[in-house]
């Protein structure tokens, strides 16, 4: 016997049975959990059906042994095992378990060097018996246990305070009757010594609250002097005490548990108030320490859900709150911790869990009330609403508009930054918070149209409204009949305000063209299946029902619009939503959605009137008058005249212009109706996409470019501005720096600097006497004055040219951006058509305009947006185009010219010296070859085998039926081509495009 293990009676007849049993333990110890696991499940199996007692009793002994392994890793593997054994054996006796745990790992006669092992060993036994689930049912192995762990606290070098943990654990499963008479006394000694430590505490605070009727005030006085634990006169000892676990406890990243049972015990006691101010903001909050204020924040996050609404109010307003806003403000930068992402988790815990309407609505004010200089340190596009109640909702929507009219900054937890406060000038900053707040409010009620879950359509539409409403109409006066104005702004809306309010507008357009069908109706729910967005339950577009709205605020005499209409304008409005609603009459099952596209587009483009009338006006005017002539019986039929363009080629204008708008909305419709009136794509419509890829039309764009640009400027919002702006900032600074380095001197500037400093010299050779030295000489006051002047002024002309150089390179540099930009958005139309109009002819004019753009992009820059976009159109041309399963089937007319453009790119591709772009142009040849064999020849009939049942037969048709193809001639062609191949040494041409040409067409 060995180790001091139960006696085997015969040993070797364990190991005779093989190495199975043996290699469970070996499975054990290994440090992938996933093979402890499966090791002890096996184990156990292997016990349950063998049902020897030498065996078990071995187990026993080879798991005690483990339990103080070397390896880190292999501890834990044993006491889970033992636990597991302990468990489905409950005639194994703990007592004697125990005994073998401390015989085997006995502290007081093991090696010095082995005191660690045996010290774990020790731990990890008390921890098998208490996973065992039968620890807190034998009171003599409880009490043994209980022991053990307090002897183990004296080894805090190898185990820290993992036995004070466990010790509470096993605590706090105990029964009060079992805590009572077996383990009081034993843990007396750790219960009046509760302020000398953080474990004792907390051991202490458990026990409170899992046994009141044992630890009474009276039993607590006699303890430690005092009935209670939060008091004035343990304020000092619990903030010590508090700061030690959160130092303690600094690497786990979560709330001490003490921290957490002294709330509890202290709302039990009605100390709340004075735990809070006294202990928290008072004590904590003034160490300047990371782990202690962290500690504060996940207190204050998560004893929300504990409060009542007075106790919410204290919290929510006090210290902590502003502590919390200063640390989030000032860990921006992307080296600081970011708490406010935890914080999140608090709330949105908080309020998942919350069915009281009030306390949700409070602990959103609260947060959103803690700003700096006005801004709401929350973030507006929070998700954290969607777990708010029906009425909860509603009533912090009708906060946020109250707020939004009457801000009022004296509610608010307000602070600065300590940079902030250094910039601030004498001037009032009142204006320039409300104005940070009006934009934090816009921008969390469109958020909350996409984010709550619990909303429905009259919220939806009553956000939508009041942000149309300041956005572009102003109140003359209140009235009741419009609810948007029957509350005045306490302080007007200025510019900026209108603007940002207009911009986070056409954001929410966006978020409604998107927005599922809302409501539980089983209409609702039947367009849900159908994937329709967009529209209301009875089917109505919500941008019309703002368009009806819009038209009402124009009729009422008590609202005035900020850009008045003109009598032209008013005309065009009133013609657009008239065609709107004749569309609405055309509407039926077959083309519903492609009505719904026009009337989303017109609406779009009439919306923008209130924002750009004199730019809209046109644009809308031709797209209605291309909308009528889409729609009317003539539009199937061909136009004859070609000297006046067809409506699609307007229209093909038209959305080319949205295109190049900011607005996304725009562009998404654009792409959809694009989809819609491609089967009536002329070859002149066609050729004004492809014209946007040609480089000899850039320059007659650059001027639309340019303007372009501009009002993408004004439409970014003030947050994006600001961060962009930093990042320009820098990038400016760094190319500004690397153009000063490189820049050299003309000789032109060297040339007038050298005349200046000689006419210093002839000055000094007229205020030199006669017979002086010159180069002794100095210049008197006032002509060293005029020197430097006259220096200072070539100096200050020569920065103003280097300036100008830099200023042209970088409107270069952005046109070129907005340009690609631009080209990125047009390419989708190429790509929309390519995949709704496989079989359309006019597919041929694309290849080689696609070809040219690929060679075009290989030999630009290599910058990242050149990349993602070649990128984007190879990807086009190869899974739209060439691998697409649709193609032309009426070739039979267009022989010739296909049979040229084969010839043509295979030429183009053998004379490439990239064999990259050589390879697209040699896979669009395939692709017309493709497209030539699988037509029909107008000439010869394609022949057909003689039985029909043989699929062989025909499928050896096919392979010899040429189709429209013309064999001869191809063949002349790629022929030429393989010699290129074969004989010269430097050909672009690879020998997996004969590959791929011999195998997809043998014959």
């Amino acid at each position: 016997q060995r180790g001091g293990g139960a006696a085997v009676t015969d040993p070797r007849g364990v190991l005779r049975q093989g190495r199975a049993f043996l290699d469970f333990f070996w499975d054990i110890a290994k440090p992938e959990q996933e093979v402890r696991l499966a090791a002890t499940e096996s184990l156990l199996r292997h016990l349950r059906e063998g049902k020897k007692d030498d065996e078990l009793k071995y187990t026993l002994k080879r798991l005690v042994e483990g339990l103080g392994a070397t390896r880190e890793a292999a501890r834990p593997g044993f006491s889970l095992a033992l636990a597991q054994v302990l468990q489905a054996f409950e005639e194994i006796p703990l007592c004697s378990v125990l005994e073998q745990i401390k015989e085997k790992h006995n502290l007081e006669k093991v090696k010095k060097k082995l005191v660690r092992n045996a010290a774990f060993g020790n731990f990890f036994g008390v921890m098998a018996l208490f996973q065992s689930g039968r620890l807190v049912k034998d009171r003599k192995a409880l009490l043994e246990s209980i022991q053990l762990l307090q002897q183990l606290t004296n080894h805090q070098t190898h185990l820290r305070d993992l036995p004070r943990k466990t010790l509470i654990d096993i605590t706090s499963e105990v029964p009060e009757t079992v805590f009572e008479e077996v383990l009081f006394d034993i843990l007396q000694g750790d219960l009046s010594s509760a302020f000398t430590s953080p474990e004792n505490l907390h051991l202490l605070l458990v026990g409170m609250q899992r046994f009141p009727g044992v630890l009474k005030p009276k039993k607590l006085k006699k303890l430690f002097g005092s009935p209670t634990v939060v008091n004035t006169e343990n304020i000092s000892r619990l903030i010590e005490l508090l700061k030690s676990a959160a130092k303690s406890e600094k690497e786990d990243k979560k709330l001490p548990g003490v921290v957490f049972d002294l709330l509890q015990v202290a709302l039990k006691e009605g100390a709340f108030e004075l735990f809070w101010n006294e202990v928290v903001e008072n004590g904590l909050l003034k160490e300047k320490s990371g782990p202690v204020s962290y500690m504060c924040y996940r207190l204050l996050g998560s004893a929300l859900p504990l409060l009542s609404m007075e106790q919410l109010q204290v919290v929510l307003k006090g210290k902590v709150m502003l502590h919390y806003g200063e640390h989030v403000v000032a860990t921006q930068l992307p080296q600081g911790f970011k708490f406010a992402a935890e914080m999140e988790g608090y709330i949105d815990t908080f309020l998942s869990g919350c069915d009281d309407p009030e306390r949700q609505l409070a602990v959103m004010i609260g947060f959103s009330t803690l700003t700096n200089q006005g801004r709401p340190v929350l973030l507006s596009a929070s998700r954290v609403v969607r777990h708010l109640q029906a009425v909860a909702l509603q009533k912090y929507i009708c906060w946020l508009k109250d707020m939004f009219l009457r801000p009022d900054l004296d509610c608010c937890l307000d602070f600065s930054s300590h940079r902030q406060k250094q910039n601030r000038q004498n001037g009032d900053i009142a204006p320039q918070k409300t104005a940070r707040l009006r934009k934090w409010i816009m921008h969390r009620l469109v958020n909350i149209t996409e984010s709550a879950t619990r909303r429905d359509e009259s919220l939806v539409m009553d956000i939508a409204r009041f942000c149309f409403f300041h956005a572009f109409f102003v109140a003359k006066k209140k009235n009741s009949q419009i609810a948007e104005a029957s509350v005045l702004p306490s302080e007007p809306l200025n510019e900026r305000d209108r603007v940002e309010t207009e911009n986070y507008f056409f954001g929410l357009l966006q978020t409604l063209n998107t927005l599922p069908v809302l409501g539980d109706a089983a209409e609702a729910a039947a367009l849900r299946e159908k994937h329709v967005h967009g529209v209301t339950a009875d089917g109505k577009l919500w941008i019309f029902l703002l368009a009806e709205y819009a038209n009402k605020l124009l009729s009422s005499e008590h609202v005035k619009a900020v850009k008045p209409f003109t009598e032209e304008q008013r005309d065009i409005w009133e013609r657009t939503l008239q065609s709107v609603k004749n569309l609405q009459k055309k509407k039926n099952k077959s083309d519903s959605a492609k009505v719904s596209a026009f009337q989303q587009l017109l609406l779009s483009v009439a919306i923008h009137l209130f924002k750009n009338q004199s730019e809209t006006v046109d644009v809308l005017s031709d797209l209605l008058n291309c909308t009528e002539r889409a729609f009317s019986k003539e539009a199937k039929k061909k136009n004859t005249d070609n000297s006046e363009p067809g409506w699609v080629e307007v229209m093909v204008e038209i959305l080319l212009s949205l295109l190049a708008q900011p607005s996304l909305l725009l562009r998404r419709i654009s792409k959809s109706v694009f989809a819609w009136i491609c089967p009536s794509l002329t070859k002149r419509g066609l050729q004004l996409i492809l014209d946007v890829f040609d480089p000899n039309q850039e320059q007659n764009e650059e001027s639309a470019v340019v303007v372009t640009e501009e009002s993408n400027k004004k439409t970014k919002s003030a947050q994006d501005t600001d961060e962009e702006g930093s990042e320009d900032s820098s990038d400016e600074d760094s190319t500004n720096s690397e153009d000063e380095e490189n820049e050299e001197v003309d000789d032109n500037f060297r040339n007038q600097l050298m005349k200046v400093l000689q006419a210093g010299k002839t000055l000094v050779s007229f205020h030199c006497p006669p017979g002086g030295d010159k180069s002794d000489e100095e210049l008197d006051d006032e002509a060293m004055m005029a020197l430097d002047k006259n220096i200072s002024a070539l100096f200050a002309e020569q920065q103003k040219r280097i300036q100008a150089k830099k200023d042209e390179k970088d409107r270069i540099r952005k046109e070129k951006i907005l340009r690609r930009d631009f080209k990125a958005k047009v390419l989708d139309l190429i790509d929309v058509f390519l995949v709704k109009q496989a079989e359309n002819p006019l597919v041929f004019d694309i290849i080689e305009p696609l070809l040219q753009l690929i060679e075009q992009c290989m030999s630009s820059d290599s910058d990242k947006q050149e990349v993602d976009f070649l990128q984007k159109t190879a990807s086009i041309f190869k899974n739209s185009l060439c691998r697409n399963k649709q193609y032309c089937k009426r070739v039979a007319s267009l022989q010739e010219d296909v049979h040229a453009l084969v010839q043509r790119l295979v030429k183009k591709a053998c004379k490439h010296t990239d064999s990259a772009v050589a390879l697209y142009y040699f896979s669009a040849s395939l692709y017309l070859l493709k497209v030539l064999k699988g037509n029909t020849s107008s000439t010869l009939p394609p022949s057909e085998p003689e039985k029909q049942s043989d699929s062989k037969a025909k499928q050896a048709c096919q392979l010899l039926n040429p189709g429209c193809l013309n064999v001869q001639k191809v063949a002349d062609v790629y022929q030429q081509a393989l010699t290129q191949f074969l004989s010269k040494r430097n050909s672009p041409l690879t020998c997996s495009m004969f590959h791929d040409l011999f195998k997809r067409f043998p014959v």
